[in-house]
């Protein structure tokens, strides 16, 4: 799993590639605060050919978001998170500084 940050000179804003590789899986989502969540409004990631799922989302700067991978409705977290809080089922969430 990978995390990649870009940071867009004189804007609030900083895109961030999630990939996940897990080729046997037939769909990979990124669900957190900044989409409240919610799996309608998930980021959707892309598998490619070597088998690893992409997606790209554009989040505020100066924030931490939690987040955790949903695949084939299993949550997991990336452990290139830049930290853990515990959630409130029992488990951690992973989290995003920007």
């Amino acid at each position: 799993m990978a995390i990649t940050k870009q940071y867009l000179k004189n804007k609030s804003i900083c895109k961030v590639t999630f990939s996940v590789p897990a080729e046997a899986a037939n769909k990979v989502t990124v669900l957190g605060s900044f989409n409240e969540w919610n799996e309608n409004n998930a980021v959707q990631l892309k598998k490619l050919k070597n088998g690893t799922f992409k997606g790209t989302v554009a989040l505020e700067k100066d924030n931490s978001y939690e987040f955790r991978y949903l695949v084939d409705g299993t949550f997991i977290n990336d452990e290139k998170a830049d930290g853990y809080v515990a959630n409130e089922f029992g488990g951690e969430n992973a989290v995003l500084n920007l």
